[in-house]
């Protein structure tokens, strides 16, 4: 049973995602502020965090970036704004999803094992081989799941090092934009175009004088040459 722990101002949402969480088979734990989180952080283990940002006393990215440093806990953020700074910043602070209010409870469970379902694979998966690809000074460990550009290290979010590893180890494809948001997000694409295009300029951010290897194919999606 996955143990979910439920940040929100208001109770009126934590009774409803409680509600379709324990549907879900999920045990749920509610609170209502961003200090609390923090602090129940520290002594209990959660598989998942969903977090409102706009929160009194501690808004939802910095007690995003509090719990970060105690524990790597995957986070799902909540939010009535859907500005892309927003998600930007969430998804620079390490979230690995960002749901605009007002939200349909179910997407939000089919997000919720989603997220649960990679970070289950992730875990148990195991390398037989040392994989590894080079390309001039970009150099990508995918077993150490790092990423080195020109002999230092980027220091990228979890969905960057998702979306780069699941491009390269697609060199040459065309890839679309709902393959590309099926395959890396693990759910059906739901209308949000903006996911996909926020993670795309953080990537290019973060691989510097290698973007020219992540191709724009216009009407279509993306493809990584070299």
């Amino acid at each position: 049973m996955y143990n979910i722990l439920v940040v929100d101002d208001e109770a009126k949402i934590r009774t409803v995602i409680r509600k379709y969480g324990e549907f879900e088979g999920y045990l749920i734990t509610e609170v209502s502020n961003g200090i609390e989180a923090v602090e129940i952080c520290k002594n209990k283990d959660f598989d998942l965090i969903i977090l409102d940002i706009m929160m009194p006393e501690l808004d939802g990215f910095s007690a995003c970036r509090k719990i970060r440093e105690i524990k790597d806990i995957p986070i799902i953020m909540l939010s009535a704004r859907g500005e892309e700074y927003d998600k930007i910043h969430g998804f620079e602070l390490g979230i690995d999803d960002y749901v605009v209010k007002p939200f349909s409870p179910r997407e939000l469970m089919m997000r919720c094992k989603a997220v649960l379902a990679r970070r289950n694979t992730s875990s148990q998966s195991k390398e037989s081989v040392h994989e590894v690809f080079d390309a001039e000074g970009l150099h990508i460990d995918f077993t150490g799941r790092t990423v080195m550009i020109d002999g230092e290290k980027a220091n990228m979010t979890p969905k960057e090092y998702d979306l780069l590893f699941y491009l390269v180890r697609n060199k040459g494809i065309a890839l679309t934009r709902e393959k590309l948001i099926t395959d890396v997000w693990g759910y059906d694409y739901y209308g949000d175009d903006r996911t996909l295009d926020t993670h795309i300029k953080l990537l290019r951010s973060s691989l510097k004088d290698y973007r020219k290897f992540l191709v724009t194919l216009r009407g279509v999606g993306y493809r990584f040459e070299t």
